[in-house]
């Protein structure tokens, strides 16, 4: 096996940056029972090994290069999807292949990783020379998720560096053009506040993906072993600790899934459209049909209007608080959600944001559990939630997703709670004339 090729440093830096990764690695050789994992670079003419974890001696390392014509990527990179194998005996597909016969393997099962652009950096991939069950739904979606945070990981890493570089450029620039130091230190001081805030992001996301996502995990793998152990078919005991595996394995696949889309939240391309508010607040509806109909909830649609937005974002914006609104109900009373939208003059709103300007009103009021006003800012903040789980379920970033869509639409959002009350959201986005 070669040394490093120079010019693949940087992607091996940036894997072996990522929180977590060698955890990462490490649950899925216990998830899956098999001896080694690993990220790979994947090239038209390279593969190469970034972060290694390795309980069968397999031998690689990071750095160390695989001729890419003895591996199955030419295969993956072709076709742009997993390729998945619990026998390599018994696959009528890769029983003859070269790859297996070359590194005695039986179980085998890679994932792409695909960078923002739609380029494939690598894989996410896991082999043992013993037959394990691997294609099962599970595994599949875990390994699908764990590519999608390492993506996440590398466009972070991308993005800082082309920050940076912009900040470098614009000092130079700052340095040659003396009247124009003001404009531009101020310029330069707004880049680093924005990029404060996107390390503060990312920190509350390395810190749930390296901490957090683990509980669940021991879950799954503790009560699946119990059953493995004690349970030849399924028992009342075996049927409630297989329930409780599932649990917690859904609540780690909806904790991931709001991190992604708070995180696809901020990177999200803005493309303002022309949009009937009236139409959206349908597809919410519909999209919450069982929501709403299981707590038998009167939804009032007060007002509508057209409004220049981000269409996905704001049917985002409304699923987040109409759920939001039905799950912080209780249980002794129906929801009433009253949502308003109308284009309004900010010289008639009440908040201090700007006058000078026309906005888009969105307001939702339910008759919910409420919250002390002091809490009023709080609740906006990620993983931040004002009753445990046993009360009322969530994962605390619904509002941080509608207050950063509101941010995405350079707007306002506020709330107001009155203590078993209820609970009013007041957003506004500005309208050019």
């Amino acid at each position: 096996m070669d040394n490093v090729r120079r010019d693949f440093q940087e992607d091996i830096e940036d894997i072996n940056r990522i929180p977590g990764i060698e955890n990462l690695l490490r649950i899925v050789c216990h998830t899956t029972g098999m001896g080694f994992s690993a990220v790979a670079r994947v090239t038209e003419e390279h593969w190469i090994t970034c972060c290694v974890h390795d309980a069968i001696s397999f031998g690689l390392k990071p750095g160390d290069e695989l001729e890419i014509q003895t591996t199955i990527c030419n295969e993956i990179r072709a076709a742009r999807e997993a390729v998945v194998i619990d026998n390599v005996s018994e696959d009528p597909v890769y029983c003859e292949h070269h790859t297996p016969k070359i590194y005695g393997f039986q179980s085998y099962i890679s994932v792409p990783i695909f960078r923002k652009d739609g380029s494939m950096f690598g894989t996410l991939c896991a082999i043992d020379p013993n037959v394990h069950k691997v294609s099962s739904p599970e595994i599949t979606e875990l390994f699908r998720l764990f590519t999608d945070l390492i993506s996440f990981h590398l466009n972070v890493a991308e993005n800082v560096r082309d920050s940076e570089k912009k900040i470098l450029e614009e000092v130079a620039l700052n340095a040659a053009l003396d009247n124009l130091v003001t404009q531009r230190t101020a310029q330069l001081a707004e880049k680093n506040v924005l990029l404060e805030k996107m390390n503060k992001e990312l920190q509350a996301f390395n810190y749930i993906s390296s901490h957090d996502l683990q509980e669940p995990l021991r879950k799954i793998q503790t009560f699946a072993s119990a059953l493995k152990a004690q349970e030849i078919n399924l028992s009342p005991k075996g049927k409630d600790y297989f329930e409780r595996m599932q649990n917690a394995a859904q609540r780690m696949q909806k904790l991931i899934n709001d991190l992604l889309l708070y995180s696809r939240a901020s990177l999200a391309d803005r493309k303002y459209e022309k949009t009937e508010l009236a139409t959206i607040l349908e597809e919410t509806e519909i999209e919450l049909a069982d929501e709403i109909i299981n707590r038998n909830t009167t939804l009032v649609i007060e007002n509508t209007c057209n409004a220049q937005v981000i269409p996905f974002q704001i049917k985002q914006l409304f699923i987040n608080l109409v759920s939001n609104s039905i799950k912080f109900c209780p249980e002794s009373r129906n929801p009433v959600i009253k949502i308003s939208c109308i284009i309004a003059s900010g010289l008639e709103v009440i908040q201090d944001i700007p006058q000078d300007t026309n906005y888009c009103h969105i307001s939702v009021e339910d008759n919910g559990i409420g919250f002390e006003q002091k809490f009023g800012d709080r609740i906006f903040e990620v993983f931040q939630r004002l009753h445990n789980r046993a009360q009322y379920t969530g994962t605390g970033i619904g509002l941080a997703i509608v207050k950063k869509i509101a941010d995405n639409h350079n707007g306002y959002v506020f709330a107001t709670g009155t203590p078993d009350k209820g609970a009013r959201f007041d957003i506004y986005i500005p309208q050019e004339d």
